[in-house]
């Protein structure tokens, strides 16, 4: 039987208005900012007579979550349903990622709520971060209304980042998979990175870090627009490694991130490789598929889906490597590393920001075992485990 898991949100409208009552509030927020019955914060905030709501900030994807990955949004818009200017938090330069002064004149209270998905990549957790930095700088309060990491916060997995290779996909020094709540993060990020900012965390009840989201009780809202179910995010701490690849990761297909293939692999010979390493908690079925846009659009695609069949032994960025590796392996002289702009970065390989150093890259061109790939993480993982403890919630 499913917990009974309440929200920051719902705690929020439960517990803390009166705390509101009198101040300026601006509230960032995207569809998955609902409560279990899926009323909108931003509704809720506008209908009650003790919130003051001046301002909606909207992250990438905007506040609608209409655009697709990489797609700047407008600088300022307005809410048409409540008439209120939203700022936009992911636009056209890396200077459009954190708030400006202007947009926060007036504000008494910064409210953040959007739901994470648990990997270091996603980059809600480094707006919120934006707007703690811009906060601090400000005077104004920061309210972070906490969500369950939908993966849970009992594993930890991946590397750190190096110095040269934090992006907007890796601002701070956090493994892939994190483990951690985004209110967990925001304490974390004040105090190890010192923002600074004056911060409260609407903790989440009746969550534990071995739940995973579908456990919760709680109504699942897709993130983004290529992350429409658990099962996506339960992978995507891998799968968004083929971001820095020429490999489809089934954008403009159904099940993205599950699929990953391309025109130039054949998916038995994939899924023979793949098992080989004996990856936990996973089979690989080959397919093939034909996305409708981004990579390969409209052309089939050889490719594995990734059924996982144990979620809490299941690796997920370790699965991505293997599947970078094998496909390395199979076509050399078409599998190629991503060069174009990404996360407005363009000095550096996509797939070394995502990776956070050029080491595992390099690794997987040298044909390096994966089981020795893999070791060279542990540490890493070990190292945050002990940094991240004094900041755990739950």
């Amino acid at each position: 039987m499913a917990a009974y898991v309440k929200t920051g949100l719902e705690r929020l409208m439960n517990e803390y208005l009166g705390e509101l009552k009198g101040r300026k509030v601006a509230l960032c927020c995207n569809p998955t900012s609902v409560d279990r019955q899926l009323r909108h914060s931003v509704e809720l905030l506008a209908e009650s007579p003790e919130v003051d709501l001046v301002a909606l900030f909207g992250p990438e994807h905007g506040i609608r979550s209409d655009a697709q990955d990489m797609i700047s949004v407008d600088d300022v818009a307005i809410d048409t349903r409540t008439g209120l200017p939203v700022y936009s938090l992911y636009g056209h330069d890396e200077a459009s990622l954190a708030p400006t002064q202007e947009s926060l004149q007036g504000i008494d209270v910064m409210i953040f709520d959007i739901q994470d998905v648990g990997s270091r990549y996603y980059t809600y957790i480094y707006t919120m971060s934006y707007l703690m930095e811009a906060a601090a700088e400000a005077g104004i309060e920061v309210w972070v209304l906490d969500r369950p990491n939908p993966i849970g916060g009992h594993m930890l997995e991946g590397p750190s980042i190096d110095e040269g290779f934090f992006s907007f996909v890796g601002k701070y020094p956090i493994p892939n998979r994190h483990g951690m709540t985004a209110g967990e993060l925001a304490l974390y990020f004040n105090d190890v990175f010192s923002i600074g900012c004056k911060l409260k965390v609407i903790e989440n009840v009746g969550w534990t870090r071995e739940q995973w989201f579908d456990q919760t009780g709680l109504p699942w809202v897709l993130p983004s627009p290529n992350m429409p179910t658990l099962d996506t995010a339960t992978v995507y701490p891998g799968g968004c490694l083929y971001e820095g690849t020429n490999l489809s990761e089934a954008r403009g297909a159904t099940r993205p991130f599950e699929w990953v293939g391309a025109p130039f692999l054949d998916p038995f010979a994939l899924k023979e490789k793949l098992d080989a390493f004996g990856l936990p908690g996973v089979i690989f079925r080959p397919m093939y598929f034909r996305p409708t846009f981004h990579k390969w659009a409209h052309e089939t695609c050889g490719a594995v889906q990734i059924h996982v069949t144990e979620r809490d032994s299941f690796l997920p960025f370790l699965t991505g490597v293997g599947i970078l590796h094998a496909a390395y392996q199979l076509a050399p002289q078409d599998f190629a590393w991503r060069t174009e702009v990404y996360e407005f970065v363009a000095d550096r390989l996509a797939i070394d920001l995502l990776f956070g150093s050029p080491r595992i890259r390099e690794a997987i061109e040298q044909g390096v075992p994966l089981d020795e790939i893999a070791s060279s993480w542990k540490d890493a993982e070990d190292t945050f485990a002990k940094a991240r403890a004094p900041f755990l919630l739950y």
